[in-house]
Order: C-alpha cells, then structure tokens, then sequence
C-alpha cells in the first residue's frame, strides 16, 4: 500500500503524504541531540539555576541578606578557601573517603549481585536480607558505629559503604537478571561450565549496566558524605561547613555545597568517559 493517498480537488488531483516528517520541536519524544546542543542546553540550565540564586539574594531584604549569599560571594569564598593550603587539604580527605569506601562497596556488590543473578538458589537466600536492608537509612548506623569504632574514619567510610552497598547490589542483580537468556542458553548448548558462563558470558554482558549503576551509587556516596563528617570530624568538607555553621558563616556553609557538587560532577564525567573508552560498541549502536 502507497504512503501516499489522492485527494480530489476541482482542478485535478495532487498526491499528499499521509504522515508528515517529525519537525525539530524542542519536546520531541525520545529524540537525538548533538554533542553542541547537549553543551549549550545544560549551560543554560546552570546559567539559570545561578540566576534565579542571584535574583533571590538581591530580592532578599538587607537585614537578612547575609543568609542567602550571592553567586559572586560563594565563588570568592570558594577562591579563599582554596588559597589556603587546609581546605585543599579537606578536598583530598573527602575524596579519599569517598572513592576508599565505595571501592569496597564495589568489591562486595559485584561478586553478591553476580551471583545472585546467576543462580537462582543463591538469590533465593539472600535476596530477601539484603534488599530489606535497603530500607535502614544509613544515618541511624551512625549511633553504632561511634559505639563499635569510635570517632574515626573507619566509622566515617563505614557510613558511606553502608549508605550505598545494599542498593548497589540490588542494581547489579537487575543488571545481570537483563541479561538476554538465549546467551546463557546457547552457552548450555554448547557445552560451557558455569564458571565459564558466569565470567565469560554474563558478566561482560552486564558490565556497561554495571559500570552505569557504580556511576549512580557514586552520587548517593556524595549525599552521604556531610552526615559522615559533621560527627567529631576535624577534616573534610563536611567539618568545615560546620565549623562555618557554628560561627553563622552561611557563605562558607554554602561554598562547601558548591565544591561538593562539582566534585560530584566531575566524579560523573570521569565514570562517562570510563564508559565510553571501556564499552565503545554500547555507545556505537546510540
């Protein structure tokens, strides 16, 4: 059947497509953007996220002003602090805490959510503890493990581990259950061990899901990173947001959150790039 149907009109007949092309509309349903449109749409939406920050502070009345900082106040804080040598320092010491724990949070997630996706007993066993674990907020561990390990910062990296393992292992096991089942059946078919398929077959599958999954858990590290370091700390981003709370410094408090969150967008871009050097193919078929 023709894509194209007559339409009777007086002077003769003219041929009319039935479905006119998709026009380029910026609400387009699952469409395509440049690498440039990309930029320039998520630079307009940081333009006007500071934007509105700005307006807000100059709106905000004279008296209460130092409550809510400006944009040019919180960035010039960010520069004096980071002129003093202390809050590099802070930065390195939050970094450290963070990628420490949630590489160990890696090293228990993959092996327990590969397994469980592979083999349905030991799902069976372990699924239930585990994801009802997901439902602790890690912050009530913080009375424990003050208890357990003191004020350290094994009890810091502990809480970041907890804050994120639990539904990191729930994330790979779906990455794993997605596996196509016509590649573990025709490894059967041939004769393939269930080591070979486990490490052969399933996980390299799984691997860029994986990898998306450690990206997101990464950023559920960084929301947990304050709670960790607000209790005795005496280094990190977070004891120096307190230390600024204490004494009323709301610029140095919100100087904190801004640093934080671009160490949080840089921990994604580096995870992004890992994804597209280590699994070129996925991003390929896009």
């Amino acid at each position: 059947m023709n894509t194209t149907e007559r339409v009777q009109i007086d002077s003769g007949e003219h041929e009319a497509p039935l479905f006119s092309p998709p026009k380029d509309r910026f609400f387009t349903i699952r469409g395509s953007v440049s690498g440039r449109q990309s930029f320039l749409l998520g630079l307009t939406g940081l333009v006007a996220l500071f934007a509105v920050w700005q307006i807000g502070h100059w709106v905000t009345p004279e008296l209460q002003r130092k409550f809510l900082p400006g944009v040019d106040e919180v960035v010039g804080k960010i520069g004096f602090l980071l002129a003093n040598k202390d809050f590099i320092s802070d930065i390195g010491v939050s970094l450290y805490r963070i990628y420490l724990s949630f590489f160990v949070a890696c090293l228990v997630s993959v092996p327990l959510g590969l397994f469980m996706g592979c083999f349905v007993k030991v799902r069976a066993l372990l699924n239930p503890t585990l994801g009802g674990l997901r439902y602790l907020p890690a912050a009530s561990f913080v009375p424990l493990l003050l208890v357990y390990l003191g004020p350290t910062d094994t009890a810091k990296m502990a809480l970041l581990f907890l804050g994120c393992v639990f539904f990191l292992i729930a994330l790979i096991l779906d990455n794993v259950l997605s596996v196509p089942k016509e590649f573990i059946e025709s490894a059967q078919t041939m004769g393939a061990s269930r080591k070979h398929i486990v490490l052969r077959i399933a996980l390299p599958a799984a691997a860029p899901q994986i990898l998306d999954s450690m990206r997101n858990m990464i950023a559920v590290s960084w929301t947990y990173l304050v709670i960790a370091e607000i209790v005795a700390a005496t280094d990190g981003i977070g004891a120096v947001m307190m230390r600024g709370a204490k004494f009323l410094h709301i610029d140095i408090i919100m100087a904190g959150i801004l640093t934080i969150g671009v160490l949080g967008v840089l921990t994604d871009i580096l995870f992004r790039y890992a994804s597209r050097f280590l699994f070129p193919y996925v991003y390929a078929r896009k």
